[in-house]
């Protein structure tokens, strides 16, 4: 092999690594794998997309090793393959953060009209849990809380929110959070809270992010 098929070779392994992250809802299927493993239909409804093309999106990031596979019974389960796939993706999306003023506009944009307010950090969130200030919602699916959650978080998804108002703590503050600063469901909740009456707020940080932190999640909490 010359120097030239070398690396001819070489970087058409990383154009390939680069071809799976070349799609905006393959990117989306990573974010949501960052909360734990899913099976082809639930992520298709995640990704507001259809199971074939869930499905090939899939292939794709499996051929590039992105993600594995586990099997029980007729289901197939998909999940992030290992910390540096999860890593490689917020280094991307820290990139775009830095380099495209886009990022930030469409940001500012969408949550100012949903929500009218910057939403508050895990600083802020720890200093008023500390003083018994806040209801901690987690408005994620049950399948996401149950794998990892902020301690003492009530588990309400989005989707059951407005049927069960009753359930949450008056008096306090609630904190809403979910995926990170790009998922929509804690925008969402803090929008329908207000219209209730409630004060709330969204928590801009993930899962992903309070254990970086340090901090445990909690696990396997009845919903």
């Amino acid at each position: 092999m010359t120097g030239r098929e070398f690396k001819d070779a070489v970087f058409q392994q990383f154009a390939k690594m680069a071809q799976a992250f070349s799609s905006p809802k393959r990117l989306e299927i990573l974010d949501i794998l960052t909360q734990g493993e899913r099976d082809v239909a639930t992520l298709a409804r995640e990704a507001g997309a259809t199971v074939a093309n869930t499905s090939r999106h899939l292939q794709v990031l499996k051929n590039a090793r992105l993600v594995e596979i586990r099997k029980q019974g007729v289901q197939v389960f998909y999940r992030l393959a290992g910390p540096m796939v999860h890593q490689s993706w917020n280094d991307l999306k820290n990139l775009a953060e830095n380099r495209l003023p886009e990022v930030d506009e469409a940001v500012r944009a969408f949550f100012q009209e949903l929500d009218g307010m910057e939403p508050i950090s895990l600083d802020d969130l720890l200093s008023r849990i500390e003083r018994d200030e806040v209801v901690v919602l987690d408005v994620r699916p049950p399948e996401e809380f149950k794998s990892g959650h902020i301690p003492g978080a009530v588990s309400i998804p989005l989707r059951e929110l407005k049927a069960r108002l009753a359930e949450i703590q008056p008096g306090k503050e609630v904190v809403a959070y979910c995926r990170g600063p790009y998922c929509v469901l804690s925008a969402e909740a803090v929008s329908m809270l207000r219209e209730n009456g409630r004060e709330a707020i969204r928590l801009c940080e993930s899962m992903f992010d309070w254990q970086e932190r340090g901090f445990e999640a909690a696990v396997n909490e009845s919903v």
